[in-house]
């Protein structure tokens, strides 16, 4: 009997703490791809995370992490007002049909 294994799409995040680590071992001077083939984040992770920190820190353009973070809390509670408005609508309708009967 041949079993599959499931295994996860992708792994958890890095800690805040790991991350600036790495960005200011980059920020000495080590490349991406030196780090990467230390540590386990992909040369383009740290990229990402060097240009990431760039942008919290106001030395480049772009959507800081806590305007990322909030803008996702906006989408999450966006979401769950329409799932809210939806159940709301539904009981309505429900209420009118049996109220008229």
């Amino acid at each position: 009997m041949n079993e599959e294994i499931e295994v996860p799409k992708t792994r958890p995040a890095y800690p805040p703490e790991y991350r600036d680590q790495i960005i200011a071992l980059a920020r000495s001077g080590r490349s991406p791809e030196d780090l990467a083939a230390e540590f386990e984040p992909s040369a383009q992770t740290i990229r990402t995370w060097i240009n990431q920190a760039k942008i919290d820190s106001g030395q480049a353009e772009g959507t800081t992490s806590d305007d990322k973070a909030e803008l996702a809390r906006l989408r999450r509670e966006n979401a769950q007002l329409r799932e809210e408005r939806e159940i709301l609508r539904k009981a309505t309708a429900f209420f009118v049909r049996e109220t008229s009967r």
